[in-house]
């Protein structure tokens, strides 16, 4: 016994130190899910974010010494409004609950329980063994997840019995209720039900299996009690999770990066709640439900709905656009950077953060890869109405000025950030093509087309410098030291700089097993700038560098010891599952692999970066530009590529020279 316990000791040390890390944790299986599989039960903690248009929830799981299972339950209703009513107003209970302390087997507790695995695939799966000798065996299979559509968390039980003999299983009647303090709720008291759906004494023989459901709901004062269905409610999320994965395939010679791709959609997609104000996508991180923001929102996720084919999505992007349009002002003032409380109110606690340059950049891409004249024509008046609040914050240089950034001042950013003006920059030249579409005169397009050459040259003259020895840009005037937001002018097709950019990137002062610090020589690390950077040197052609560290990213990501999705940041949050940094992951594909830039309602360029090691890639199912089609990248030559291009059954064929970009009608 002593011997086994300072084993595990020693294991559990290693673990800690990095000594034993040369298997992932987690491994991937052939029906799309990852699963962590422990046959050493050494300790080890995670956290999971899941989400449904009424409900979110963290799981914060693991498995202890004894290898049991553990799990505590960080319940999120965004719509079950707290006072004050502001971002963060969403009724929030942690709970330690667990059914299986009430039910006994053969007269005994759950206990002496011994996981075998675990897996995820948008449901949260454990499968464990009991052994109680003469009293019996069993397998346990759990499942968790939200309800798609209802306040619930839902988590499903399967007893099996894998013993010779009978097992007695007596589930007591189990209905907790709690009413919270009115005074703290916008709508009075609300009540929190924890429940399981089946009580009394079952037999279960050998080879059997008995089912039964546990669920923790959330109401409102006056609402009809649910009968939540644990199998149907299962159904629902499997559906809704195939189908994210189903659209938008990515396929490559790189299984860990397909995987990823697709475990990515989930996340990105799963985080739209049903407000007062309509479908609202959130970040999640236990803060921020039932709003929107200028980046996350409109800059980050927007543009990539119309890709997903999840029309749900698309309905929040034009939501949160027109959510922003209703701030449009003759005086010129800045539109919030946050609408919040189901449109109810607004943050806007630090200033101008560049937020009309973001809602500028993200509602046109939108509107190209949506194609649809309709909503675009609904859009057009809050994309002009940008372009000219940025074009009247030209400093004297040219350039934008703002009073911080969407970091909100945790670090410097000057008087004018080069993010800021980027993100201006691609959003004239997407205007100019909106312009077009739309039917507007050629003086329109004409002009933004011209200020976006000036501001091109601005950016360079402004913010092009050389930092710690690199010949890249100084992240505002007078900044000396290398800041990751240096990637940004990369995505936008501002290339003059990109080989000292790249080089600065990955150097040690800036790129870590995380991916990039925010500011070198600090600890803190954003997912956002990373997935950025990675499409950005992709854009420019540097396939191998992006390939590499895109695999490394995503194996961290995706089968670490912290899985399976993007994060947001660290220590701020403590790695939190901000969806919309999934949605990021996924323009790496989109934009960055696949070189995918809209350039009106039926057509795009693309820019195939097809890395040396592979000698093809596709991404099938894409719902963009109206229409449903596939990409085919095959390698003819070191030096070409053919792209087929099929949709409505229809195949168009071109070949290109590696990294170089051609036009895409869609018939």
């Amino acid at each position: 016994m002593k011997k086994n316990l300072l084993a595990t000791l020693l294991l559990a040390v290693s673990y800690s130190l990095g000594i034993v890390a040369q298997q992932p944790r987690w491994q991937m299986l052939p029906d799309g899910a990852i699963e962590w599989k422990t046959e050493v039960h050494a300790p080890h903690y995670d956290h999971l974010e899941m989400s449904g248009k009424q409900v979110s929830v963290v799981l914060r799981y693991g498995i202890d010494y004894n290898g049991a299972f553990t799990v505590n339950k960080s319940m999120v209703w965004p719509l079950l409004r707290t006072i004050p009513n502001n971002t963060h107003a969403s009724l929030m209970r942690r709970y330690d609950w667990n059914p299986l302390d009430v039910i006994t087997v053969n007269g005994r507790a759950f206990t002496d329980e011994k996981v075998d695995n675990i897996r995820q695939k948008g449901i949260l799966t454990v499968e464990s063994s009991y052994d109680w000798g003469g009293y019996g065996k069993c397998k346990l299979l759990r499942q968790y997840f939200p309800s798609t559509d209802l306040p619930a968390l839902v988590e499903n039980y399967a007893l099996v019995n894998t013993g010779g003999k009978i097992l007695s299983v007596e589930i007591p009647t189990t209905k907790n209720e709690t009413l919270t303090d009115p005074k703290f709720g916008v709508n009075g008291t609300y009540r929190i039900e924890s429940s399981i759906d089946r009580d009394g004494c079952f037999y279960v023989q050998p080879g059997d299996t008995l089912h039964f459901t546990a669920y923790i709901v959330g109401y409102k004062e006056g609402q009809p009690e649910l009968r939540i269905d644990g199998q149907k409610e299962m159904q629902k999320r499997t559906a809704v999770v195939n189908q994210w994965m189903n659209n938008l395939v990515l396929e490559t010679p790189d299984p860990i990066i397909d995987r990823m791709f697709a475990f990515s959609k989930i996340r990105a997609c799963e985080s739209i709640y049903e407000t007062q104000g309509g479908p609202m996508h959130g970040p999640g991180g236990e803060s921020y439900y039932a709003a929107i923001w200028a980046n996350d929102q409109a800059e980050y996720i927007n543009p990539y709905f119309p890709f997903t084919g999840y029309q749900y999505g698309n309905a929040s992007a034009l939501n949160s656009f027109m959510h922003f349009a209703r701030f449009m002002n003759d005086e010129w003032k800045p539109i919030p950077s946050s609408i919040v409380a189901e449109g109810l109110d607004i943050w806007n606690g630090v200033g101008d953060r560049g937020d009309a340059a973001m809602i500028a950049y993200g509602a046109s891409r939108y509107a190209l890869a949506r194609g649809s004249r309709e909503e675009a024509r609904q859009l057009w008046p809050l994309i002009t109405w940008c372009l000219e609040y940025c074009h009247r914050k030209l400093n004297a240089e040219g350039v934008v000025a703002s009073d911080t950034d969407e970091l909100e001042n945790r670090f410097p950013s000057g008087e004018a950030n080069l993010c800021t003006s980027s993100l201006y920059y691609d959003a004239l030249n997407s205007a100019a093509y909106l312009a077009k579409e739309l039917g507007e005169k050629a003086t329109v397009s004409n002009t933004y087309r011209k200020q976006a050459t000036e501001l091109r040259k601005a950016i360079e003259n402004y913010f092009g410098a050389e930092v710690e020895g690199f010949d890249t840009y100084a992240y505002y005037k007078g900044n000396d030291i290398l800041r990751s937001w240096i990637c940004i002018p990369l995505t936008v097709g501002i290339d003059e700089r990109a080989d000292a950019t790249i080089d600065a990137l990955f150097s040690p002062r800036l790129w870590t097993d995380n991916g990039l610090l925010t500011q070198a020589g600090s600890e803190t690390f954003w997912d956002r700038s990373t997935l950025y950077a990675l499409r950005g040197v992709y854009a420019v052609g540097e396939t191998k560098k992006a390939t590499d560290f895109l695999h490394r990213y995503s194996a961290t990501r995706l089968l670490g010891e912290h899985v399976p999705y993007a994060i947001e940041a660290w220590p701020e949050g403590g790695q939190r599952h901000l969806s919309a940094e999934s949605g990021l992951y996924g323009r790496i594909i989109t934009e960055g692999l696949f070189g995918i830039r809209p350039t009106g309602f039926k057509t795009f360029s693309l820019t195939p970066q097809l890395p040396e090691e592979w000698n093809e890639m596709k991404l099938k199912n894409i719902h963009a530009f109206g229409s449903d089609f596939d990409v085919e990248v095959v390698r003819m030559s070191p030096q070409s590529v053919k792209v087929y291009i099929t949709s409505n059954g229809k195949k168009q064929t071109k070949t290109v020279k590696t990294g170089e970009t051609v036009s895409i009608t869609l018939k």
